[in-house]
């Protein structure tokens, strides 16, 4: 996130926009304002390849702390903002983070991580007041001059994976010693393959702790645009935001589809997407049935990536490519994709196998020597994340994660295409399956569901949604049971948080799956 040439040519233009208040950061104003931050981690002695974290809410201040990061040769980890002290203490710790720069909502929980993380010598605070823990953040970095540090270095993000299947992990990439306008190879070429320009306006909905969203808003940034966030994804108001602002890129998630799509018909014609140009949605697989109802109402103009935070691979599609492909995340366009079956030899075209990427960029898992050994092959030549898919006339189709594959009686079944139908039930607004223990079978497919707003959940409907997997489904992929909760662990960035439903269904048995 470097202003760069924008901040001298076009000062005034807005960078970044806050889509609930309307505050406006200028080019000149967000370069100042990373400029301060940079002397003062100076001052508290940062020095090149050094850490420091951050764990807020979308705000307005956090754009310069990733760009003080960038300017600075730093690596900066932006925190989950929902996650509980223990976990943020993990990622303090592990990451060798010396500063940690919160906000007065997430305070409470900063501080109850910081009794447990001993390596931060200062806590910033955006909003809060000092105390003798912490320090107030606008007042800290006032001090400081708004013009460049000497020492200037490109500086990148370490962020960790989302802890969906196990602890999380931080993802180091090796900085080179050049200067922060240099430019950034996948930058440039995200930037020609979805369309970027200077006077592009990004939409970005996502919360700014995820990959996906902080490249996205990097990208504009680098290309003088303006990137306007949402606090917080609300369906209605993304669609208000699009005319409102004459948005021409955006990037989501398959949850947001829906959501959008489940809305009164009214509500949808109402959205006035003559300015969007470029749709991008990736993070989770997105059922063909809500992909296609997207292309019907927006146009052909999505387009799909897959892409883990390590940047092993990178396949995409466009809208065009798709239809011809329904249910793919798109053909390779960097690295070498192999799929391989559990003995690592390759599995033939249309056979799901574990997606391993050879030619991989290079990373590593910071402090955890052991899990980057685990992702790698034998000889070291190629990596994986432990997603399952095959691949078919060039085109790579995701199946799920390995982890979560469900063995009943000795079948191999793979719930994400169970999930994938159910939430295009008008009833469901969300839905997680996954095994659950059966003595005869080993394990048999649960369902768990979230109704949509005044439907009840009930027997009636268990029963419907039954014979509604049963119509479009063979047998051993229906659930053997469905039940109902009030909320599914969705991180915001569209992650099932499967995991978390899953243990409560084993946490008495001593053969469990995980």
């Amino acid at each position: 996130m470097y202003p760069g040439k924008y901040a001298t040519q076009h000062p005034d233009r807005a960078a970044i926009i806050m889509a609930e208040t309307g505050e406006t950061i200028s080019y000149a104003e967000l370069e100042a304002r990373a400029n301060r931050l940079a002397h003062l981690l100076r001052d508290h002695g940062l020095r090149r390849l050094d850490h420091f974290s951050v764990f807020m809410e979308n705000n307005s201040r956090y754009q310069e702390c990733s760009a003080a990061g960038e300017r600075s040769g730093l690596y900066y980890t932006c925190v989950n903002s929902y996650l509980k002290a223990e976990e943020l203490a993990y990622i303090l710790n592990n990451s060798e983070s010396k500063i940690l720069i919160t906000s007065a909502d997430r305070l409470p929980v900063a501080l109850e991580a910081l009794t447990q993380a001993p390596n931060i010598t200062k806590c910033l605070v955006v909003g809060g007041g000092d105390t003798p823990t912490v320090v107030n953040y606008e007042e800290a970095v006032a001090a400081y001059p708004a013009t460049p540090i000497a020492d200037e270095y490109q500086g990148t993000a370490m962020l960790y994976s989302s802890g969906t299947t196990g602890q999380p992990k931080g993802i180091l990439r090796p900085l080179e010693k050049i200067g922060p306008a240099e430019p950034l190879p996948l930058l440039e070429f995200l930037s020609e393959l979805w369309h970027y320009r200077e006077d592009m306006i990004y939409l970005s909905p996502a919360p700014l702790y995820h990959s996906a969203p902080q490249t996205a808003v990097n990208l504009t940034i680098r290309k003088g645009g303006t990137a306007v966030i949402m606090e917080r994804f609300d369906p209605q108001l993304f669609l208000e935001l699009l005319g409102r602002y004459k948005i021409t890129h955006t990037q989501l998630v398959p949850t947001m589809f829906s959501r959008m799509l489940k809305m009164p018909e009214e509500v949808r014609q109402r959205a006035v997407l003559s300015s969007l140009e470029v749709a991008i949605h990736a993070a989770a697989p997105c059922p063909v049935q809500v992909k296609e109802a997207m292309i019907d109402w927006w146009g052909p103009i999505i387009h799909e990536y897959y892409g883990a935070t390590e940047g092993l691979g990178f396949t995409a599609c466009n809208s065009e490519e798709w239809l011809q492909h329904k249910g793919t995340v798109g053909k390779v366009m960097l690295g070498d994709l192999h799929i391989l079956d559990e003995d690592g030899k390759p599995c033939p075209p249309g056979v799901s196998g574990e997606i391993w990427f050879k030619t991989a960029s290079e990373f590593s898992y910071f402090n955890n020597e052991k899990k980057t050994q685990q992702g790698r092959s034998p000889d070291g030549t190629m990596s994986t994340v432990g997603d399952v898919g095959y691949v078919d006339d060039g085109f790579l189709f995701l199946t799920d994660r390995a982890t979560f594959m469900i063995i009943s009686g000795g079948v191999n079944i793979y719930p994400q295409e169970t999930e994938n139908l159910l939430i295009t039930h008008p009833k469901v607004m969300d839905a997680a399956v996954f095994g659950v223990p059966n003595e005869d079978l080993g394990e048999e497919v649960k369902a768990v569901v979230q109704v949509v707003d005044g439907v009840t959940a009930d027997e009636a409907l268990v029963t419907e949604l039954m014979a509604f997997c049963a119509e479009h489904l063979s047998h051993q992929k229906c659930p053997r049971s469905i039940d109902f909760e009030d909320e599914l662990p969705r991180l915001p960035t569209g992650k099932l948080y499967k995991r978390l439903l899953k243990d409560r269904y084993w946490a008495d048995h001593t053969n469990r799956i995980l």
